[in-house]
């Protein structure tokens, strides 16, 4: 499994695609703290002072909401999950 960031996300992280090496079982949850013991300069961008989602970021698995079609941080990931972290995106 791998995350895609985009925009700003992608550009603090210095990368588009980070995969990950988890444990059979891993969470959603296990999936963004891996992807922050990576990325730490993302944590502030992603998460408010109380450790939830900013509401402005936006997470996918497999073009899902995991927080709207599944458990949200307890969502069960599989192997080959594509998981997605974005800001908004504004177009003129």
């Amino acid at each position: 499994m791998h995350w895609k960031l985009f925009a700003n996300l992608a550009e603090t992280a210095g990368e588009r695609e980070v995969p990950l090496d988890l444990e059979a079982g891993a969470t959603f949850g296990d999936a963004l703290d891996a992807l922050f013991e990576r990325h730490p300069e993302l944590r502030g961008e992603v998460l408010d002072d109380d450790g939830e989602l900013r509401g402005h970021i936006r997470v996918l698995r497999n073009s899902r909401n995991p927080f709207v079609s599944d458990e949200g941080y307890d969502t069960v990931l599989d192997e080959d999950d594509e998981l997605a972290l974005f800001p908004p995106v504004s177009g003129g």
